[in-house]
């Protein structure tokens, strides 16, 4: 099991099983968005309270939950690349980051539009949307260090330490709504008993989180890619890949 997961681990294996993996995961986040997309704005009913306003749920909640789902990966990728050396758990962790920041503005910003007519402002200072303001500038500050040291180990260790303790705020923004009073709604699918909301609109959503879920792991194996050229440019298996791509 050991020989397998050092063999994972090896960039020159990483990148030729991510070639492999790229085109289904990009076709899958293809259909399954359109899918996901026709059920919620064409299948789906209107809102009893809401209206069509309520659509934007399809693009708001799978962003809020990628830019939890990325810090977490990005964090165990950057402790497991500070604890035992592993140079591909760096570069995932460090291909995840902007990625990451995508998600969370995204949902920042779509927070933003639903809250105009629901709440009647842009932006309240709630528990859950201050927690994710939060988030994004952790990973705009893991992004800087990144940028801050131009040896790689550095910035990969110094980035990890940062994304591990910023671990506390996935709780804090995931509980929020439980934990304080705020604008923001409570959980609607995540609860135990059964969720609030019925399945013609649930089902497009589920579609739409796996949607968005492939693309991110569609467009990390694409940056790994190409941190692994920088990474390993020097090493005998890239220079035998340029020459032989060259011709």
């Amino acid at each position: 099991m050991f020989t397998r997961f050092n063999q994972f681990a090896s960039p020159k294996h990483f990148y030729d099983l991510s070639a492999r993996l790229t085109p289904w995961f990009t076709w899958a986040s293809i259909l399954l968005l359109l899918a996901g997309l026709y059920g919620g704005l064409v299948l789906a009913p209107a809102d009893y309270q809401q209206g069509d306003s309520f659509r934007i749920i399809y693009i708001h909640v799978p962003s809020a939950w990628m830019s939890l789902f990325v810090y977490v990966v990005m964090a165990m990728a950057g402790g497991i690349g500070l604890i035992w050396h592993v140079k591909i758990a760096d570069i995932i962790a460090r291909s995840s980051a902007s990625l990451g920041a995508s998600f969370t503005f995204l949902a920042l910003a779509t927070g933003s539009l639903w809250g105009k007519p629901m709440w009647g402002t842009w932006w309240v200072w709630d528990a859950r949307l201050t927690s994710e303001l939060i988030l994004l500038f952790l990973y705009l500050g893991y992004i800087a260090l990144q940028s801050a040291f131009d040896d790689r180990r550095v910035a990969a260790r110094a980035g990890a330490v940062l994304a591990l303790v910023g671990l506390v705020n996935i709780p804090i923004i995931h509980y929020s709504v439980e934990w304080w009073s705020t604008l923001h709604q409570g959980p609607t699918i995540t609860k135990f008993d059964a969720p609030s909301i019925h399945m013609s609109m649930l089902i497009p959503l589920l579609l739409m989180a796996l949607a968005f879920k492939s693309y991110f792991i569609s467009v990390l194996l694409i940056r790994a890619r190409s941190e692994i050229l920088e990474y390993e440019c020097n090493s005998t298996w890239v220079e035998e890949l340029i020459s032989n791509r060259s011709f």
